[in-house]
C-alpha cells in the first residue's frame, strides 16, 4: 500500500512538472483593453513580440477597449486559467478603477494572478493651438477668468485623474468631454474641438513635435529626457506634489498555476530587459522595471489605495 502511495506522488509530481514544461504548446492569447496606438496596445504588442521569443509561441493581441479599460479587464478574470489568457494591465485596470467604479463585474484585489511588472511613462499636457496660453500658467489664468468654460479632453483613468488632480490643484473648473480612444480624442484636439488634452508620449509627443498641438507641461516630477524643453507641472505652477504617470504590467487569471506563473514572468523580464525594446521606447519616455510576480503584488496594493486618494482629492465621482 504504501508503494503504491510513494508512486501515485510521484506519477502526481511528474504530471505537474510534464504540465509546466509543455507549457505553453498552443498561442496565447494577450488581451490590451485599450484602442490600437495606444501607449498600452504599442507596449503591449512590442512585449508580446519579445516574449514569443522566449515561450517559443505565438502571442496574439487582442485590442478589447472600453470603459477605462474595464471591458478587456473582465474578460481576463472571466477566462479559464491556464496561461493562454493574460492581460496587458495598466494603472486603469489595475488600480484606479475600482475608485472610478460604483461597480465592476469582477473583485480587482482577487481576480487576477500578477505576473510582472514592464514599465511606465509620463504624461504630456497640450492645449490645441489656436488657444491662447503660451504656458500652462496662462492656461491656469485663462481657466480661472472663465470657470467650466475650458474643456478637456480624456479616453482612460490617466488622462481623466491626471486633469482632475491638476485643476484641483490650480484651483480650477473645467469641462471633461470623454472619449472612446486617446488618437480619437487627440483628432478633436488638433481640430479645436476640445481645449486640453493629457495624454501618454505614444499619443501626444509625435503631434508636440510636429507643432499640431502645443505642449505645456510633463506630469512626472522631473523632467523626461525625451521633452527636456517641457518644464513639470510642478515647475509650472509652483506645486510640489502633482504627479501621475501611467504604468504597465501583465496580469493573468487568479488561479494560474505558480509555475506558468514563473514562466511568463520571466518571458516578462527578459523582453524589458532587452536593449531594443528599450531603445525604441525611450523616445515616449517608457522606463522598465523588471521584478517578480511578488513586487507586482505589493505595487498594485500600494498603487490602488495612492490612485483612490487622487480620485478623492480629484472630487472624481464613481460612475
Amino acid at each position: 500500500m504504501k508503494c503504491k502511495s510513494i508512486l501515485f506522488a510521484a506519477a502526481a509530481t511528474f504530471s505537474l512538472a510534464a504540465f509546466g514544461q509543455a507549457y505553453p504548446n498552443k498561442p496565447i492569447k494577450a488581451i490590451v483593453p485599450f484602442a490600437a496606438g495606444s501607449a498600452t496596445d504599442q507596449i503591449g504588442r512590442a512585449f508580446a513580440a519579445k516574449m514569443s521569443e522566449t515561450l517559443g509561441q505565438t502571442i496574439v493581441v487582442e485590442n478589447k477597449a472600453g470603459v477605462n479599460g474595464m471591458l478587456g479587464a473582465d474578460a481576463v478574470a472571466k477566462a479559464a486559467p491556464d496561461g493562454y489568457t493574460i492581460l496587458i494591465g495598466t494603472n486603469s485596470t489595475n488600480a484606479a478603477l475600482k475608485s472610478l467604479m460604483k461597480k465592476l463585474p469582477y473583485d480587482q484585489d482577487t481576480a487576477f494572478a500578477p505576473l510582472g511588472y514592464m514599465g511606465s511613462v509620463p504624461l504630456i499636457v497640450a492645449v490645441n493651438n489656436d488657444v491662447p496660453a503660451k504656458n500652462l500658467r496662462e492656461f491656469v489664468d485663462l481657466a480661472k477668468a472663465k470657470p467650466g468654460h475650458v474643456t478637456f479632453a480624456s479616453a482612460s483613468t490617466s488622462q481623466l485623474v491626471s486633469s482632475e488632480m491638476m485643476a484641483g490643484m490650480a484651483g480650477i473648473q473645467m469641462t471633461n468631454v470623454p472619449y472612446k480612444s486617446g488618437p480619437a480624442a487627440m483628432t478633436d484636439l488638433i481640430g479645436g474641438q476640445v481645449m486640453m488634452f493629457t495624454a501618454d508620449f505614444a499619443v501626444m509627443l509625435p503631434q508636440v513635435k510636429g507643432g499640431k498641438v502645443r505642449g505645456l507641461a510633463v506630469t512626472s516630477t522631473k523632467r523626461s529626457p525625451a521633452v527636456p524643453e517641457l518644464p513639470t507641472v510642478n515647475e509650472a505652477l509652483g506645486l510640489k506634489d502633482y504627479e501621475l504617470i501611467a504604468y504597465f504590467a501583465m496580469f493573468a487569471p487568479a488561479g494560474t498555476p505558480p509555475e506558468i506563473v514563473a514562466k511568463l514572468n520571466q518571458a516578462i523580464n527578459a523582453a524589458a530587459q532587452s536593449k531594443d525594446l528599450q531603445e525604441k521606447f525611450a523616445p515616449i519616455g517608457f522606463l522598465v522595471e523588471p521584478g517578480t510576480p511578488e513586487a507586482l503584488a505589493q505595487r498594485s496594493k500600494l498603487e490602488t489605495a495612492k490612485w483612490a486618494k487622487a480620485i478623492r482629492d480629484a472630487k472624481i465621482e464613481p460612475q
